[in-house]
């Protein structure tokens, strides 16, 4: 079964959630906190907001998937199996994790909006263009006049893997405050996917966590990607200690188990291939939540994820290697089991 009901990973050790190796075929798993499908009450709480009685959601303008988090530009290098110092040449990308979900997402002819802060600068406004043009609602994306959008370097192993150099101290994304927060956007939406590098620095932890809580008390379902980069934070226990301090209060973790049909591909780039895999998934729950109470469908609903997964590691940079649902459904074709 791809969704389980699982603990804290090390809840009682010393150890990390981790962000394991992406696959590209076979192995990818959407985990939900409490059961196979959402408790009773938190089933009843969407329910009520979100689907109508024969599982298919409810009518609105507004956006289905509200994505929020860091929105920035990823530098990847031309070729692979060289330093940053040696890499003669690099791909400017945009990128950011929860920004990858809402193009993929957009992409896959889903709803989605993004909700983030960039700088007042040309890498900004090159991003909101970015947003616009692929459909994405990007209303709840400001613009910061005192720090920079973010940039990471991305370099790129000789296998598709991927080290990250970032600057960002701070970038705009780490300045997003709680009074800032479009909360309507985020109370109208039926799920609300959001990261951890966020919860890093204030003010932008306290806007995450109140973001959270307005879409919880919406009855709003909860997607979460753990997202470790431990670079990013000052010490391995803050990591742990950060990520796990809003585990609980998500109905969708991202995770890697279990095993369904996937694509084999030659990997070039991994960078957003778990995004495209949570784009993937988010965008078929969108459109029916009851998916998760039945095994065949949810197993359906992971191969596609899987495949929007495996098209992604074959072209460089996150966004732009999002696929389209043509692309997807052309490569059904060839899944293997």
């Amino acid at each position: 079964m791809a969704l389980r009901a699982a603990s804290p990973p090390c809840a009682a050790g010393r150890c990390l959630p981790s962000s394991p190796t992406p696959r590209v075929g076979g192995r990818r798993a959407f985990r939900s906190l409490a059961s196979a499908a959402p408790t009773p009450h938190r089933a009843s709480a969407v329910r009520t907001k979100a689907i109508n009685s024969d599982g298919a959601p409810g009518t609105s303008d507004s956006p289905q998937v509200v994505c929020f988090g860091e929105l920035l530009i990823d530098f990847v290098p031309t070729v692979s199996g060289v330093s940053l110092a040696d890499a003669s040449a690099f791909k400017k990308a945009p990128g950011g994790a929860p920004a990858n979900v809402a193009v993929g997402i957009a992409r896959l002819g889903g709803s989605s909006a993004f909700i983030g802060k960039v700088g007042d600068d040309e890498f900004g406004y090159m991003l909101s263009d970015m947003l616009k043009e692929n459909n994405v609602n990007n209303q709840g994306l400001l613009f910061d006049t005192h720090a920079r959008t973010a940039l990471a370097f991305v370099t790129l192993r000789s296998d598709g893997e991927r080290e990250f150099m970032f600057y960002r101290n701070p970038s705009a994304d780490m300045l997003l405050e709680e009074k800032e927060l479009d909360l309507d956007l985020i109370r109208k939406a039926k799920i609300f996917h959001h990261g951890s590098i966020s919860l890093i620095t204030e003010p932008c932890k306290t806007a995450h966590i109140a973001a959270s809580k307005a879409a919880k008390d919406a009855g709003v379902l909860i997607s979460y990607d753990p997202n470790l980069r431990l670079p990013l934070w000052s010490s391995a226990d803050d990591a742990r200690d950060g990520i796990l301090s809003i585990w609980d209060t998500a109905d969708l973790i991202k995770e890697f188990s279990g095993k369904v049909g996937g694509l084999e591909v030659t990997a070039v780039d991994t960078t957003g291939a778990g995004d495209a895999f949570v784009a993937g998934i988010l965008s078929k729950l969108a459109v029916d939540f009851s998916i998760l109470q039945d095994e065949a469908r949810l197993r359906e609903a992971l191969k596609f994820a899987n495949i929007c997964g495996a098209l992604t590691v074959t072209e460089r940079g996150a966004i732009p290697a999002m696929p389209t649902l043509q692309q997807v459904a052309d490569a059904l074709a060839n899944v293997v089991a």
